[in-house]
């Protein structure tokens, strides 16, 4: 069993760049191109136990900008138990990470991102 701990350095760069287009987005008042941007990040880093959690996190706190009850209480199932399953490297790749999908739910990966997982 392969275990996950830390993120490689191309992935960590690209994942730190959504996060920074989603602060940008959102501090103008952008919140549908923030929330994409929010998603990829929990896209490139599922499978890594630190940003796995910090997505969710951002995403729950996101949830209570928004008022969105359904989002809250989907984070904080998934804060629960999104961290350990990167560990164990047992995520579904693709998945956005928000509560508007299953969170077992497999989804396909831009194209980019697959790009950026090739590269690795």
């Amino acid at each position: 069993m392969k275990l996950n701990t830390i993120i490689p350095k191309g992935l960590k760069q690209a994942y730190k760049s959504e996060l920074k287009m989603y602060r940008s987005n959102l501090k103008i008042g952008d919140y549908k191109t923030a929330w994409h941007h929010l998603e990829r990040s929990h896209i490139i880093g599922q499978s890594y136990p630190l940003e796995h959690s910090y997505s969710h996190w951002l995403m729950l706190k996101f949830g209570f900008r928004q008022k969105d009850i359904k989002e809250i209480v989907g984070q904080i199932i998934r804060l629960l138990v999104g961290g350990w399953k990167s560990f164990i490297n047992h995520v579904p790749l693709g998945n956005t990470g928000g509560a508007n999908v299953p969170p077992l739910k497999r989804m396909p990966i831009p194209k980019d991102i697959e790009a950026l997982f090739e590269n690795q």
